[in-house]
């Protein structure tokens, strides 16, 4: 069952969207008009910020769906009350947060391979991240439509866990692939049928030369980087769903965790590849999301309680985390 369904907070939708590209546009408008690279105290501070915008929404989805459940009379057949309905839906966007944040920071290495594969200035990168990121909402929320809709068969829900299980899987034993993005088909279409320019521009994606358009490296790498986030959406996005059927929960929380990845981007670009560790946790928190909606669900007589997949959630991201920075500090030290 279905708490919020599209056709009822349609509105609520349109709303966050707006809220959201409206921030974005002052953010690159407005605060970013001059390209230039964010030294770390500009990324920190913007990471703050992205980070406190989550946690506001968080707290006002908590209140919202206290209030929008209030007059659910479906809610008492099921044993909840609009205060526990709230707790849980606000609970799940939290741990879909943290899921999305994680694979944010794998996310944030393959990005940093594929500037420097393109020779992308520090100035411009900001730019292509701007755009990747209105890019990622579209087809984040162009997936989780998709998946809204498979969702409602038993065996679509079997197969995204076991597809999830073989994904984490695969990242715990498999090796390091070599980022190759002038072998992905959409950068290869593009160069196919535009023409691209040799030098860049002033940070613009395209430019005008002898009355003909052509395209910059820049958008080359843009292309690039939304090929790769439509990879990773193939895991993230099922992976949300495996802690909540809502996909109002699975849109906003997927959301709130991609705007900050710009900034997150010029945070840990530099340190990124200190977290040995990290993959290992990613793969984990995967095999146990997928172990979650192909099996732990239906253990538990539907619902796998959404407090013990946070608190596990939580445990394997941080674990590897600071298990990657302690082993960095003992290799510094014995330096």
């Amino acid at each position: 069952m279905s708490l919020f369904l599209f056709s009822e907070v349609w509105w609520f939708y349109l709303v966050f969207t707006a809220a959201v590209v409206l921030l974005l546009v002052l953010d690159l408008g407005l605060f970013q008009r001059n390209p230039h690279p964010l030294s770390f105290r500009e990324a920190a501070g913007w990471t703050v910020f992205w980070v406190s915008f989550a946690a506001l929404f968080w707290l006002f989805l908590y209140h919202w769906a206290q209030w929008y459940l209030s007059a659910d009379t479906r809610l008492a057949a099921i044993g909840l009350t609009p205060q526990k309905a709230a707790r849980q839906v606000a609970l799940e966007f939290l741990a879909g947060y943290l899921v999305e944040w994680s694979l944010s920071v794998d996310n944030i290495f393959v990005f940093f391979l594929i500037f420097r594969y393109f020779a992308v200035p520090l100035a411009c990168q900001h730019r292509v991240l701007f755009f990747g990121i209105l890019g990622a909402i579209v087809f984040r929320g162009t997936f989780i439509a998709l998946g809204a809709a498979l969702l409602r068969y038993h065996w679509v829900i079997l197969a995204f866990g076991v597809f999830l299980i073989f994904t984490g899987t695969k990242m715990l034993f498999a090796p390091e692939k070599k980022v190759e993005p002038e072998r992905n088909p959409l950068v290869r279409l593009v160069r196919k049928f535009v023409p691209v320019a040799v030098e860049l521009e002033n940070c613009r994606l395209i430019v005008r030369r002898q009355g003909k358009w052509f395209a910059t490296p820049l958008l080359i790498t843009l292309v690039a980087v939304e090929a790769t986030d439509i990879v990773f959406a193939v895991d993230s996005v099922p992976a949300i769903f495996a802690l909540t059927r809502e996909p109002l929960i699975v849109f906003t929380s997927n959301a709130c965790a991609i705007l900050g990845l710009r900034a997150l981007y010029f945070l840990l670009a530099g340190a990124v590849e200190k977290f040995h560790l990290l993959k290992y946790g990613l793969g984990l928190v995967l095999i146990f999301v997928g172990l979650k909606m192909a099996w732990l669900n239906d253990l538990f007589g539907g619902k796998f309680p959404i407090e013990i997949s946070l608190a596990i959630i939580g445990l394997l991201v941080g674990g590897s985390i600071g298990g990657s920075l302690l082993i960095e500090r003992r290799r510094v030290d014995s330096k």
